[in-house]
């Protein structure tokens, strides 16, 4: 048994905020990767531009340095406009804010490129077939497309969120008290290193599990109508 010295409830609840950064980058992680996927696919010159710079910047960054150029960058970007408003008095960037945000643009830049294969998986026929039989494009989108999407999409999106579940450990740098803050904050006291940092590996490795568990689920769900047309 592991010797946590009162410790447990803290760990605790850095596990907890590492689940919510996590969740909170994915959710805003995956609707970037469908309007980036989406601009990349455009027939705008400019679109697709903007979804190529956006791509090729954010996945060439350490996810270690966009976590500190967001935070830092964001609180001089933020107190600068404030200046040229009129605005002196210092305004303050939330670690947790910077954190996520950062850790979301990363989801968004990889989640980017598996929508886009998605989308470009669709037969074009079907998106036709809706429009032919009066859907508009918005409805075409979402009861055609998307869901299809989805389906495909699903496996990728869950490689992409066990990365950054793990990669929370990065935002520790900026002051988000998840669980390595928390693990350094104890081991820092207790000066039993080994201890807690194989105590929050096996949580990190605790959390995988449960989360691939869940994707499973998930894409059974999401192949289910298509298994069964497939037998048919």
């Amino acid at each position: 048994m592991f010797d946590l010295q009162g410790f447990g409830p803290m760990l605790m609840q850095g596990t907890l905020m590492t689940i919510q950064v996590a969740l909170i980058a994915t959710v805003f992680g995956v609707l970037i990767g469908i309007v980036m996927a989406l601009m990349k696919l455009s027939s705008s010159r400019i679109a697709r531009l903007i979804g190529d710079l956006y791509t090729t910047i954010i996945r060439g960054i350490p996810i270690l340095v966009l976590i500190l150029l967001f935070y830092f960058g964001a609180i001089s970007g933020v107190n600068a406009l404030a200046r040229a408003l009129g605005y002196t008095q210092f305004i303050d960037l939330s670690a947790f804010v910077a954190g996520t945000a950062a850790l979301a643009l990363a989801f968004g830049a990889y989640a980017t490129e598996v929508f886009r294969g998605a989308f470009q998986s669709i037969p074009k026929g079907e998106i036709e077939a809706a429009r032919a039989l009066g859907m508009s494009r918005f409805t075409a989108f979402r009861r055609v497309s998307l869901p299809q999407v989805w389906r495909i999409a699903l496996p990728g999106l869950g490689n992409i969120f066990l990365v950054i579940l793990k990669e929370t450990a990065l935002v520790s740098v900026i002051g988000v008290e998840e669980l390595m803050r928390k693990t350094e904050f104890a081991v820092g006291f207790t000066k039993a290193p080994f201890t807690f940092f194989l105590f929050a590996a096996f949580i990190y490795l605790g959390l995988t599990v449960v989360s691939m568990g869940m994707l499973q689920i998930l894409e059974r769900r999401a192949n289910r109508g298509y298994a069964t047309e497939s037998r048919a």
